[in-house]
């Protein structure tokens, strides 16, 4: 915003007058655009690629393609092999995904997304991690329909009875869920799923991606969790919308549902993961 002082100061300076409010929006440079497009193609192609192949995933000609191969090998982000003729990421553009990696904090991320999931379905949300110990609660927000519950973080939460542990129990690799999961068999819940039920719970968590649950760990209670994976070989992170069953209509939790994957596959993708087969 322009001031009277600045105004006078300016004159003084012989410097010309701008108002900030009216600044044009900043302008880029397209070379350094372009040459992201490349990379990118190079990213979606998941392998070595050719020149051809790289000119047609990145919409250009292949001269023009090669002018900017030729610049990002300079420096490093592309590598030519010199048997096959094909381009890689270089060790430069190596190194900047290692330290990425190293600077991302995964949970501050997926918690800055947490009050736009809340205030878009009026529910209240968390985010749980794995611990020894099971599902951990590290954050919630609440949201406008008052809980029978107070959910303090670090709260652990049961593997096979909320949606959050279910996602876990779906997505783990069994050397992670077996010990706790037979220490909550050994409480003979009558709560608990059979070996049929269990089986039935893991194929359709990773078949729609969501758990759904009602009433299974606090009567009156609903909730619906869906992961957040990260690239490398990180454990994957829960995200779930609880809301009373009062208001846990199909077309409520359908809702609910779509907007919580929405969130997770674009959480996902900002951490650097990959849909693979089979995941």
């Amino acid at each position: 915003m322009v001031t009277y002082s600045s105004v006078v100061a300016r004159k003084r300076l012989n410097e010309p007058i701008e108002d900030d409010d009216a600044a044009p929006p900043r302008q880029g440079i397209q070379s350094v655009e372009l040459a992201m497009k490349v990379l990118r193609a190079l990213e979606d192609g998941r392998c070595p690629m050719t020149l051809t192949e790289l000119a047609a995933a990145s919409g250009m000609t292949p001269s023009k393609v090669h002018r900017y191969l030729v610049s990002l090998d300079r420096i490093g982000l592309i590598a030519r092999s010199p048997s096959t003729g094909r381009y890689d990421m270089g060790p430069a553009l190596r190194r900047l995904g290692v330290e990425s990696l190293r600077r991302m904090d995964e949970v501050a991320l997926i918690s800055e997304h947490l009050p736009g999931l809340r205030d878009r379905t009026s529910h209240g949300v968390n985010l749980a991690v794995w611990s020894d110990h099971g599902p951990v609660v590290v954050r919630w927000e609440y949201g406008s329909y008052a809980l029978p519950i107070t959910v303090r973080i670090g709260a652990t939460l049961p593997l096979l009875t909320s949606s959050v542990g279910r996602v876990f129990f779906a997505y783990l690799p069994e050397i992670l869920t077996e010990p706790v999961l037979r220490v909550q068999l050994e409480t003979a819940d009558p709560r608990l799923p059979t070996a049929a039920e269990m089986a039935r719970i893991k194929k359709d968590v990773r078949r729609s991606g969501v758990a759904v649950t009602s009433g299974g760990l606090i009567p009156g209670i609903a909730s619906v969790a869906a992961p957040v994976f990260t690239g490398g070989d990180a454990l994957p992170l829960v995200v779930a919308a609880v809301l009373p069953v009062s208001a846990a209509t199909p077309a409520t939790l359908d809702a609910v549902s779509k907007d919580l994957l929405d969130l997770t596959e674009t959480i996902s993708r900002e951490l650097g993961f990959t849909p693979q087969t089979g995941r």
